[in-house]
């Protein structure tokens, strides 16, 4: 589970714990299995009926969340393994209690699997991102060039050439680019058109374009690189630079529709440039996230 037990969920792990185990006994065994401490199965009351007794568990639990979220995602998680029943097919009506059980652990499933998928691919990108960054660590070379990167990034923010710096912030992405292995050309010309450069990630060609100006980049700036991205095939999507960040209009307009951008602005550049975290990650991350949400501006702080 990614987050707490919604009240819906509650009511329905209560109903499954009743109608797993017809058994009190069946159903103590089981908990003392699935609870790291035993004192919580001995502090109730086994004298109550079962399905107070299942309602004081499971209250006790929540109201510990913080210390006994483990406990409850584990017991979750292993009424949602059952997939037999036969231990109640063997009681009078088995027939129906195995089935009202087999219904009470689908509900169960229904509200539980979704956040624990969704905590699934979290640890599997917070992974993903740790390897990637131990990788960087232990490699001298990428660090080294990685911190010549970023002199010349803080030498242009203390520039007061601000003419020149739009292009020297392209040489720069270039040489980030080609650091981490993603086979960028630098800025070429169509017919008609200026493209700062452009790159390969895990199959998909990006365009990039670059912008560094005291104001923030809107969405006539985006339109203007949407249509130069949408021109190309249809695998191609672009990466948009803004070190002073876009303008809540031009994000809102192209978070709508199929987007075809994802944008950067000068924290998420700091970022991947003090080894917080590094550039494939975070562009994964960013496509990964305007494809399922069409917001094509997740900043870093937001991760």
């Amino acid at each position: 589970m990614a987050k707490r037990l919604s009240p819906a969920g509650i009511v329905a792990l209560k109903e499954a714990l009743c109608a797993v185990y017809w058994y009190k006994n069946d159903l103590r065994s089981f908990l003392q299995q699935c609870l790291s401490d035993p004192s919580v199965v001995s502090s109730l009351n086994w004298n109550n009926c079962k399905r107070q007794i299942v309602s004081d568990l499971v209250e006790n639990l929540i109201g510990l969340q913080n210390e006994c979220i483990g406990d409850l995602t584990r017991l979750c998680h292993e009424v949602c393994q059952m997939d037999t029943f036969s231990h109640l097919e063997q009681l009078e009506d088995g027939v129906d209690k195995s089935k009202r059980a087999r219904a009470a652990v689908a509900q169960l499933k229904k509200l539980v699997e979704p956040h624990e998928e969704l905590k699934k691919e979290k640890d599997e990108i917070a992974e993903r991102q740790r390897r990637a960054a131990d990788m960087l660590k232990s490699n001298a070379a990428v660090r080294q060039k990685l911190e010549n990167i970023k002199s010349r990034y803080m030498s242009l923010v203390m520039s007061s050439e601000t003419q020149s710096r739009g292009f020297d912030l392209e040489r720069l992405m270039y040489d980030l680019f080609e650091l981490f292995d993603l086979d960028p050309k630098a800025s070429f010309r169509n017919t008609g058109e200026q493209i700062d450069g452009a790159f390969s990630l895990a199959g998909t060609d990006f365009l990039f374009e670059a912008k560094w100006r005291k104001e923030q980049s809107g969405a006539c700036d985006l339109d203007a690189f949407s249509c130069k991205v949408r021109r190309k095939l249809e695998n191609t999507l672009g990466v948009f630079l803004s070190i002073n960040g876009f303008s809540l209009e031009g994000v809102t307009a192209h978070s709508s529709g199929r987007a075809v951008l994802v944008l950067m602005d000068g924290a998420d550049l700091m970022a991947v440039l003090e080894e917080r975290i590094d550039l494939v990650s975070l562009l994964q991350r960013k496509k990964q996230h305007a494809a399922r949400t069409g917001n094509i501006y997740l900043r870093f702080h937001e991760f």
